[in-house]
């Protein structure tokens, strides 16, 4: 029996995902279909009760759903609990477990950009919603002393300080309105930008590279699978599905101010660069 996995999210049809997991899926002789689900807030519940089913590997999880998904399941990850946010369920019989493979997407990304020995302790992080939670639990476990937050509905961005707050008390983390000049202020101390918004997904204004690796998409096949995942083959699939125009790694639309997968969406580049980039940005939000 074919198995399915499926991602679940609103809107989902511009998902790059669905190419990336199906080429794996094929490369390694996996009887399973990647599907993409279009499910607003009010049909979640009915679709995740779905995924309970045995035909099911698991799914993936994209905006709107990350944070809301989470009573829904079973049993959380510790990243999926110190973030509040799950990307991706896997099954144990009928049980649920939620996943959040954002956080070390992220961590892999961010080290393979910057380094070890030249990683910063200053960053600016754009967002506040499911991806960005991912990228400041990971900035805070890599030991970064400030982080400042900006997102366009200033409330979330205190929402998300305030859940990290007994997790952050060693460092300081702050919630900032979106306004250029903040921003520019803020980037002048800062060696890191880390976008975690949806800008870029669709038009070209966007403050960080596209070519990076599918490390949270890997993580996830690998949890489905119990197989290390055909980086190379989900590398190809990626860049002919971008050829084609295609934008995003699970479906984010562009706009608002809602988050994009982590480890898709990462920057770490010197002051002078995340600035001129974190203007492209904020010109968006």
């Amino acid at each position: 029996m074919t198995k399915r996995v499926v991602l679940i999210g609103h809107p989902v049809a511009h998902s790059l995902s669905a190419a990336m997991q199906q080429a794996a899926f094929d490369d390694q002789g996996i009887d399973a279909a990647y599907e993409l689900w279009d499910r607003p807030p009010l049909a979640l519940a009915e679709a995740i009760t779905e995924v309970r089913g045995d035909d099911f590997l698991g799914a993936n999880i994209t905006i709107p759903h990350k944070e809301r998904v989470v009573p829904l399941v079973d049993r959380q990850t510790e990243e999926a609990h110190a973030t509040g946010a799950v990307n991706t369920l896997t099954r144990e019989g009928r049980r649920l477990i939620g996943h959040n493979t954002d956080v070390p997407g992220f961590k892999a990304a961010l080290d393979a950009l910057v380094g070890r020995q030249k990683m910063p302790r200053q960053a600016v992080v754009l967002g506040a919603g499911g991806g960005a939670r991912a990228v400041v639990y990971g900035l805070i476990t890599e030991g970064f002393q400030r982080i400042v937050v900006f997102n366009r509905h200033l409330h979330r961005a205190e929402a998300l300080v305030k859940h990290f707050g007994r997790s952050a008390a060693h460092m300081e983390l702050r919630a900032m309105p979106w306004h250029d000049s903040i921003i520019e202020s803020e980037l002048a101390k800062a060696k890191a930008l880390i976008n975690a918004t949806s800008i870029g997904l669709i038009d070209d204004v966007s403050p960080i590279p596209g070519e990076i690796i599918p490390h949270q998409g890997a993580a996830a096949f690998t949890l489905w699978t119990g197989r290390p995942a055909p980086l190379d083959v989900m590398r190809k699939a990626l860049a002919a599905a971008r050829a084609g125009g295609v934008r995003s790694a699970e479906g984010e639309p562009a706009g608002g101010d809602t988050p994009a997968s982590a480890g898709e969406l990462v920057a770490a580049e010197p002051t002078g660069t995340a600035g001129g980039s974190g203007g492209s940005g904020s010109s968006a939000g």
